[in-house]
Order: structure tokens, then sequence, then C-alpha cells
């Protein structure tokens, strides 16, 4: 990589200069601070680069920050691994001295001490307060370990690609420094998300990313569409924030400490099933349901789908809605301290899971089956985390991100070779126009279904391995219910794209085209991770963060919680029956493929039949279960209504303008009485005179 090249030159050239700048505790910061660099100077300079020809150096720039910050993510990965083995080497290099000197075990352990498999980098100076306020004192400290490392890359890579294809897909939109400059934004927010030390600080990364949400969803403004959808966004996330909110301040209150390695130091040392810790685990997850996406407020993010097609794939589906279940699984031992909340969790996630995944399935435009696959994968991640396997969980967030970007770059290329068309309705017959789109978009379509060998086989088969170990046969059958529909409408998607003949109009088919290369690249790439990063070993790679060596010992409600080893390997040992998994579960996703061939393939005639013989059903499923129905009911009856019944008419009518009316109409009546004496006639006030001196006299005289 470019890093290391430089520092080998700067080794040669200057070693002071290489020594001092190539450090682990320098590296990330600047990963963080490129974006933020790149925004600040689109931001500031806009207009100047505006008259550059084509607005090229806007997305150049956006693009170099952000491959730079994926460099340094890769730096830091390699120099992580460098590290660890030298500080183990150092400590057993002092084994070996204290035994040599004849020190006992118990002589060694205290000088020298035990191995600890989670030693996590804390970059930042913890003399120098971010937040100091009556006491309370907050440092500006990163958080450096395995699973930083994973979202890093995630975020800086994926990210780098999809600013790439950015250039090609916004090549003509008068806007382009506007939109680089938020997507610089949002990296930089999302990186701070998860490198913060402590939950104050991966709350303004929380807050950040929403902000750019709101501005990416909405970028096209005067759409009334886009800005609905954003303000959708941004209301609903405001509901979950109250919940992260809350549940921040009470584990402040409980563990004295938002850093977050501290917490779940702390969290180890307590009982498990504690109130404290579930109602935490319970508020925190409430943040987590409304970013990423869960029942009930999972309804802004189909809605999100307004805003340009590579914020769907970098804020919708590869990095922003899987912030939630990265806090849950930074948290784990939190959670595994409470059986109601792993509960929670999984059930929450499962439900989210099978609903969107139906819903999914009488969906018509290309992007609003993505995003509804994109809240049912969350789902997924969260039935994972809910079963206590954390680390799998991150597998699946990692291995998503590759094939969900891949599928939403994708239908962003079919969108731009249709000059704007998302119905799927109105295509068919790509495959052979547009082919490089076709063969990428299939990859990633067997990725998602759980095809082996491609990567979400892996990942999906390590949660349903999850829930058997978890002995939870109820989430098990929902997890693999849901990827059969998964494969299905996936499959469905695929086949109403890119078979049978062009149904749209004949200038609409004139003008199919390819898309450009900065278009194509990144796809290619992305087919290419969607294909492979499932061998890597990321359960394994992250396990250390969770530091639950045992299983969690949980009531017998919840199951068994937190085993450390792989979920293949727990459902493994509780009988060698677990090996039929893979087998059923890609038998699975193969019935669901073929059954998507024969209605929209074979027999296309099929679903029109199916829908009009249980057209209650499909009438719900179009609905999308009534949720966003029950929203606007209650927005309007209850919101809207109550605020003109109490806030307008008993508080602001009958309170406050009562009392404002009121003190005029009592001053009014005694200005009417107080007038009667200032009348304005001479005579009358020489009267009142006369008669005082005489009530004055007469009482002198009667004191006499």
């Amino acid at each position: 990589m470019l890093l290391t090249l430089v520092e080998w030159l700067l080794s040669k050239l200057a070693p002071p200069v290489a020594e001092g700048l190539f450090r682990l505790n320098v590296i990330p910061w600047l990963a963080l601070m490129l974006p933020l660099g790149g925004f600040a100077v689109l931001w500031l300079w806009g207009d100047a680069i505006k008259r550059d020809r084509e607005d090229r150096g806007a997305g150049l720039l956006a693009c170099l920050t952000v491959i730079l910050a994926f460099d340094c993510a890769v730096w830091t990965g390699l120099n992580m691994h460098k590290a660890e083995a030298e500080r183990e080497g150092e400590r057993q290099t002092l084994v070996r001295s204290l035994e040599q000197q004849g020190a006992d075990a118990s002589g060694l352990k205290a000088i020298a001490g035990p191995y600890q498999p989670y030693q996590p980098y804390l970059l930042g100076r913890p003399d120098i307060d971010w937040i100091s306020v009556a006491g309370l004192r907050i440092p500006f400290g990163l958080l450096l370990d395995p699973l930083t490392l994973v979202m890093m890359l995630v975020v800086s890579g994926v990210g780098s690609l999809i600013h790439i294809y950015s250039l090609g897909y916004m090549a003509h939109d008068p806007e382009r420094v506007r939109y680089f400059s938020y997507l610089n934004l949002f990296t930089f927010f999302m990186l701070l998300l998860v490198m913060g030390g402590n939950l104050p600080l991966l709350f303004v990364g929380w807050e950040g990313v929403g902000l750019c949400s709101y501005l990416l969803i909405g970028f096209w403004f005067k759409k009334k569409s886009a800005s609905d959808a954003g303000n959708k966004a941004f209301i609903v996330n405001r509901i979950g924030d109250a919940g992260l909110i809350l549940g921040t301040i009470l584990a402040f209150h409980t563990f004295g400490t938002f850093n977050l390695v501290e917490i779940t130091d702390a969290v180890a040392a307590r009982p498990a099933g504690l109130a404290v810790i579930t109602t935490i685990a319970l508020l925190l997850f409430v943040g987590a349901c409304g970013k990423s996406a869960q029942i009930p407020l999972h309804v802004w993010l189909p809605d999100a789908m307004e805003g340009p097609t590579p914020v769907s794939a970098l804020i919708h589906a590869a990095t922003m809605v899987t912030a939630g279940v990265y806090m849950v699984a930074r948290l784990g031992p939190l959670y595994a301290k409470s059986a109601t909340a792993m509960a929670v969790v999984a059930g929450v996630g499962a439900a989210t899971a099978l609903v969107a995944a139906t819903i999914a399935l009488v969906q018509t435009d290309i992007k609003k089956v993505l995003a509804y696959s994109t809240v049912s994968q969350l789902g997924y991640m969260f039935l994972a985390c809910g079963v206590g396997a954390f680390g799998v969980g991150i597998f699946h967030l990692f291995t998503h991100a590759f094939f969900k970007a891949l599928l939403f770059l994708g239908s962003g290329s079919v969108i731009h070779a249709l000059s704007g068309e998302q119905d799927m309705r109105k295509m068919g017959g790509l495959r052979r126009k547009i082919p490089w789109t076709f063969w990428t978009f299939a990859i990633g379509t067997a990725a998602i279904a759980g095809i082996p060998p491609l990567a979400g086989f892996f990942s999906k088969d390590e949660i349903l391995a999850g829930t058997l170990a978890a002995h939870k046969p109820l989430l098990f059958g929902l997890g693999l219910l849901t990827a059969a529909l998964t494969a299905f409408y996936m499959a469905r998607l695929l086949f109403m794209t890119f078979w049978g003949s062009f149904r749209g109009d004949h200038e609409a088919e004139h003008h199919v085209h390819e898309s450009p290369w900065t278009m194509l690249g990144p796809l290619v790439l992305l087919a290419v991770g969607s294909a492979s990063v499932g061998f890597l070993h990321v359960p394994e790679f992250v396990k250390p963060v969770f530091r639950l060596e045992e299983p969690a010992k949980v009531t017998a409600a919840a199951g068994v919680l937190g085993h450390l080893q792989s979920p293949a390997a727990q459902a493994a040992a509780h009988g060698a029956h677990a090996a039929w998994l893979p087998y059923v579960a890609t038998l699975t996703a193969l019935l669901g493929i073929a059954f998507a061939y024969l209605f929209y393939v074979r027999r296309r005639d099929l679903p029109d039949k199916i829908a009009a013989a249980s057209r209650t059903a499909y009438r719900v499923l179009e609905e999308k279960y009534g949720f966003d129905l029950a929203y606007n009911w209650f927005a309007s009856r209850f919101v809207v209504g109550g605020s003109s019944l109490v806030l307008w008419k008993a508080v602001d009518v009958a309170a406050i303008d009562g009392a404002v009316n009121g003190t005029g109409t009592m001053v009014n009546a005694v200005s009417r009485w107080a007038r009667l004496l200032q009348t304005g006639f001479v005579r009358g006030y020489a009267l009142v005179m006369l008669g005082g001196a005489v009530a004055l006299v007469g009482y002198l005289l009667w004191m006499r």
C-alpha cells in the first residue's frame, strides 16, 4: 500500500521522521481526519472548485481522502498485529528471564502478568479533556482494537469504492461539489462513531451520521418526496436517540464512567440479571433500533431510497445502518449479563428479518426491494447478537457490506442504463445489453442468497448455527424461513430485471447502454469481495473483544448464551446432527431460487393468479403491514389532533390567551371606575378639596 511505501522510503532517507510519523498513535488519527479535511476544503472553497470544468476536482479530492483513509486503516491493521506480537514477545522474554533467576510461579504472574488476549489501544492524551464540567472529565480518546479495525476497513474500503462509483453516477449533476462534501463529512462521522473510546464521542458520531443521512437523503431537496423522506428519517431516528441518551446517562450513573472498555470491565464484576443492567441494555437497544431500522422504527429506511443510489449503498446498506449492530456488539459483555435484553434483541431481530423479507416479495421498485432486504439482513445481525454470537453478527455485517453495496450500485447501473427508470415491471432482457452489470449483480444475488462458496453462505450459516447452539429452535426456524424468502425475492429481482424480453417502451430500449468504467470498476471489485471475504476468519479475529470465554450463565428461559467458539463448532458440540446444517441451508436457498425461476421465467402468469387468489394477504404486504398507516393515523389523531385540543385550545387559547385577555379585562374594569375620579372639571376638584378640608378640620375639632 501507499503508506507502506512512503514509510520505507522515509526510513531510508529520514529515519527520525519515519519513526515519529509512522506510529499506532498517529496513523489512526490521520485516517479519521483526512475525510474531515476533504469536507472542509470542499465546503470552504466550493465556489472556486466549481469553476473547474465538470467539477472533477471535487470528486477526485473526495475520493483521494477516503482512499488514503483506507490505506491508513490497512497500515493500522498490519502494525497492530506486529505490535501485539512484539508485546507478547517482550512478555515471554521477561518470563524466561525470571525463570532463569529462579522465580516461582506466583512471582512470574505478579511481575510478568498473565496473558491477556484483549489489550486495546487507547489513543489520545488522557490528561487533555474534551469535556470538563463540574468535575466531569471526558477525554477525546480513540479506541483501537480488532472490532474497531474491522469497522474502519468496511467504512473506508467500501466507502472508497462508492466514492469512485459516484464520479460516474453524479457526473452530470450540477451540485456535485455539495454531494461529495456531504460524503466526506459522513465518512468522518462514521469513523468517529466506530473509533470513539467513550459513549459521548460515539454519540457525536452517531448524531453526525444522522445529520449527513438527512442531508443526503434529501439531496435533491426540490423534489418533495426526497425532502419528505429526509424529514421522516430525521424524526424517526430522534425517537431512537432518546433511548440512547437515557441509556448513556444511566450507564454513567451505574458504572461511574463513559469509557467503553471500563464499562465492559465493570460489568464483568456485576452479577447477571440485575435490573439496572437490563434497563441500560434495553434503552441503548432502542437507539440501535432507530439507527439500524428495526421494528417498529424501520419505516424510515425504505423511503430513504429517494436519495442518489450511491448514497443508498454507502449509508443505508454498508455503513450507517450497521451502527446499531456495532454498538450492541461493542457492549456485548453488558448484554450477555441480561437474559431479558438478549431475548429482546434476538426476538426483535428475528421478527424484523421475517417481516421485511415478506414485504420485499411484492415490491416493484428495484431499490425498494433492496431496501427491505437491508432491513431483513440487519435483523439477521441482531438475531446473531441476541443468541450470543456477537462475532458472527459482525461477520455478517462485514460480508453484507460487500454484497449489499454491490447490489445497490448494480441497481444504480441499471437505473443509469434506463435513464432513471426504477420500476422492474418496465425492465427485462437486460443481461445481453449490460453484461458487466448483469454478471456482477448475479454474484451479489447469489452471495446474499447464501450460495456456496460466496460470502453470504458462511456468515448466514454461522448465524443459523448460533441459534442451534443457543437451543432456540423457533429462532432457527424463523432464520431458515427468512433465508428461503431472501433467495426467492432476490432471484425474483434478478429475473424480472435481466431475463425475458424488454417491457419498457421502444425509445427507452434503444437508449440502454452499459455504465462507464468509473461505475463498473467498483462493481467488479465488490463482486470479487462478495465471492472471497467469507473465507476470512472475522469471528475469530474479533472474538477477544467480547471477553466471553465461558458460556454466559442465564436463566433457563433464555437458554445458553455467549459461547466463545465458532457457532458452527458450538452446534457440532451439541450433536453430530448439526453437520446437516450447511446442506439444508443451501438446499433452502436453491429452492427459493427455483420457485422464483418458475414464477418469473417459466410461468409468468402464476404471480398474478396467486395475488388474485390471496388478495387480502397480498394487500397486507403491499401496505407493509400497515406500519405507515398506523403512524400516520397516530400522528394525525394524537399528535396533530392532541396538539390542537390540548396545546392550542387548552393551553394556548384557554390558559395563555385567557390570562392575557383576563388581565386586560380586569384593567379595563378597574379603569372604568377609576376614571370617574378624573373628570377634568376644575369645579369638581375644588369641591373635593373643600370637602377634604372640612373633613380634616372636623376630625381635628373632634379629637380635641
